[in-house]
């Protein structure tokens, strides 16, 4: 019996190895992307029959709608607090536990914990806390700060922030474990070089540790940001949007117009919306952010 040729043994390798991701690939991801391409196209309401053919009509009247905009804005504006404020509180408490600090290893647990927890469980928790006369009000009138209790779920001009907090609570986590990866990545030999030739510990953390840690924290903003514009559970479960949509996101949005109010087409004009926005996003940034820790790696 004749051997396999290896071209072909490598072809046979590649399409056992492959050919089953690609298959769900192809039937979880492309096909359902096409499907709402061609759904946003059309008046459905999800039941029946397709309805009447609209063409980007279902577009125009999402990007035109103010409601969809605000949305937009508040995905934008909750990214760029996570930029803003996650990621030096991020950078900061990465450098405070990577020290030779008694309880270093329950700290990191304790900061870890809340991403381990479930959206959902989260989202309750949170609920319980910030209700009227809840956790949060008690805690404020005993400390004699019972001016500041607010109204903070239902104040429209309070609400995106409160859940801005949530959202650091629930994330920095995640983002302190991967800059303390990066942090352990960092060659003790450099911060050596760096203290023989006399710099002190923040010259070393300035001009040496962050600018190594630079990939680092590329990655993490480059998630922080997808995960900001897609941001739909904590959302949906502490306020659905409100109160008069002032904490509505492009994922609410979309589920609020595609599930509740059987506006199929319209909905999934809204989720292609999003797709090409991330998309977008993702291309540029790989283009002029990551490239350079690419390169490397793929050279």
């Amino acid at each position: 019996m004749s051997a396999v040729p290896s071209g072909l043994r490598r072809k046979l390798e590649l399409s056992l190895f492959l050919g089953p991701a690609l298959l769900l690939f192809i039937g979880f991801v492309l096909v359902p992307m096409g499907l709402a391409v061609y759904y946003s196209l059309y008046n459905w309401t999800g039941f029946g029959s397709l309805g009447e053919f609209t063409g980007f009509q279902n577009y125009l009247d999402a990007l035109t709608g103010s409601v969809f905009q605000n949305a937009v804005w508040h995905n934008v504006l909750i990214a760029v607090l996570s930029l803003v404020v996650q990621l030096p509180l991020s950078i900061a408490l990465a450098l405070l536990l990577n020290r030779k600090l008694r309880g270093r290893a329950f700290l990191r647990v304790i900061v870890f914990a809340p991403y381990v927890l479930s959206e959902a469980i989260t989202a309750v928790i949170w609920l319980l806390i910030l209700q009227p006369g809840g956790f949060a009000d008690q805690v404020l009138g005993a400390a004699g700060l019972g001016g500041l209790v607010r109204q903070w779920l239902a104040d429209p001009d309070l609400v995106l922030f409160t859940l801005f907090v949530v959202i650091t609570w629930k994330y920095i986590g995640f983002g302190i474990i991967l800059l303390l990866a990066g942090l352990q990545g960092i060659p003790a030999e450099v911060r050596e070089a760096a203290a023989l030739d006399g710099a002190s510990a923040w010259q070393t953390t300035r001009h040496v540790v962050l600018p190594l840690l630079g990939p680092t924290m590329r990655i993490w903003i480059f998630l922080s940001v997808i995960g900001s514009l897609q941001l739909f559970d904590l959302v949906w479960i502490m306020t659905l949007g409100g109160p008069a949509n002032a904490s509505t996101t492009m994922a609410t949005y979309l589920i609020d117009h595609g599930f509740k109010r059987y506006e199929f087409g319209f909905g999934s004009a809204v989720a292609v919306i999003l797709f090409i926005i991330c998309f977008t996003f993702a291309l540029l940034y790989q283009r002029f952010a990551l490239r350079r820790d690419t390169q490397g790696a793929v050279g």
